[in-house]
């Protein structure tokens, strides 16, 4: 049994003093059963770092180089996140796509940036509406994930995660439907399949599109949906641990 995993992803919306009062909150209510992460941006890393620091929560950044070393001004490489205490790295969000210029290459190389520093990936993949609308959904979620196979190989998946977040449905309130989101999942898990059937069994696909208490517990209980990239309910320790709580396995 694949175990449920619940990432908070904060973007840029705490200050020092909040960041770390969020995490505590989260901290202090176990979830059994389920992975629960926080995700704050770098600056704030060490401060949550000390928070989350011997309870059963993970710190995860969001975003990281896909470089090593060097001359990259303004970049943070894997390893140096791996000494703050982070576990996981969000790669490939639809807002660094979209509005940094992440290509698919990039977010390609970023991802074996960070299993190569021993961390995990939570690797984003998702389409715009015009390219639902225009019935491409998988054309664009394939392509982006072939990128990472043309790369790494048929194992590329191997100790990830994937996140399939739909880029109409972030921050807009608006969702894909439990069943739309279940076909895109059980579509994504077979295009990995294919490659290598031992990563896709044992890969945890995350829904990231406006999922909130509402409608948490419906999209969980999708045979291929393992949990959630939380955005704007993860800003509010109550409905983030409701999302967290509806993930558990027998809720």
């Amino acid at each position: 049994m694949r175990l449920p995993i619940v990432a908070g992803n904060w973007k840029l919306n705490c200050s020092r003093e909040s960041a770390s009062s969020l995490a505590r909150e989260v901290a202090e209510v176990p979830v059994a059963g389920v992975e629960v992460i926080v995700c704050p941006v770098s600056v704030h890393l060490a401060d949550v770092a000390q928070v989350v620091a011997g309870t059963d929560v993970a710190l995860g950044a969001q975003n990281a180089s896909a470089q090593e070393s060097g001359a990259y001004t303004g970049e943070v490489s894997s390893t140096m996140l791996a000494e703050f205490g982070c576990k996981y790295v969000i790669i490939g969000h639809s807002e660094r796509r979209s509005l940094f210029g992440d290509s698919e290459k990039s977010c390609a190389q970023r991802h074996q940036a960070v299993k190569e520093a021993g961390l995990i990936p939570i690797f984003c993949v998702g389409e715009s509406l015009e390219e639902r609308e225009s019935g491409n959904t998988m054309t664009v979620v394939k392509s982006q994930l072939q990128a990472l196979f043309d790369l790494a190989g048929p194992k590329a998946f191997n100790n990830a995660v994937v996140a399939y977040e739909p880029v109409w449905a972030i921050g807009t309130g608006k969702t894909a439907s439990p069943d739309q989101a279940q076909e895109v999942h059980q579509a994504i898990r077979q295009f990995i399949f294919a490659q290598d059937s031992d990563s896709a069994n044992a890969l945890r696909l995350l829904y990231g599109g406006s999922v909130n208490p509402g409608n948490a517990q419906e999209l969980f209980a999708k045979p291929d949906i393992d949990g959630g990239l939380i955005g704007g309910a993860a800003l509010k320790s109550k409905d983030f641990l409701a999302v967290c709580k509806a993930a558990a396995p027998n809720t």
